[in-house]
């Protein structure tokens, strides 16, 4: 029923935050690109544990037969957003830090600045 479409979505946002990461200059769009990039290797780690039919691994009282969905993929991708978080707060907060010390978080004007 879902086809291929996890793997397309995932190629688009990872295609969506590279190119943001490595074209655009301005410091909060680098950190949406960023967390665009992590949510496509999130949605791949998911879409990898998938099984069409798959019984949720928290599940105890499963009958007799059932496929369990691979709980790996689920534990490392809430692993990834905890990371995820610490990575995006730390990249807002050295923006703030260059606002505050320059005045602009386009990262050309703070090189032009530093000298």
């Amino acid at each position: 029923m879902i086809g291929n479409f996890p793997f397309v979505a995932v190629i688009m946002l990872i295609a969506l935050g590279m190119y943001s990461l490595m074209f655009k200059k301005n410091l909060i769009k680098i950190a949406i690109g960023l967390t665009l990039l992590e949510g496509g290797v999130n949605l791949f780690l998911i879409t990898l544990g998938y099984r069409k039919g798959g019984v949720a691994p928290i599940y105890t009282m499963a009958p007799e037969g059932v496929k369990m969905v691979l709980p790996t993929p689920q534990a490392l991708c809430l692993t990834s957003i905890v990371i995820g978080v610490a990575t995006t707060a730390l990249v807002l907060s050295i923006a703030m830090i260059l606002y505050k010390q320059y005045g602009t978080i386009e990262t050309d004007e703070i090189r032009r600045l530093r000298g």
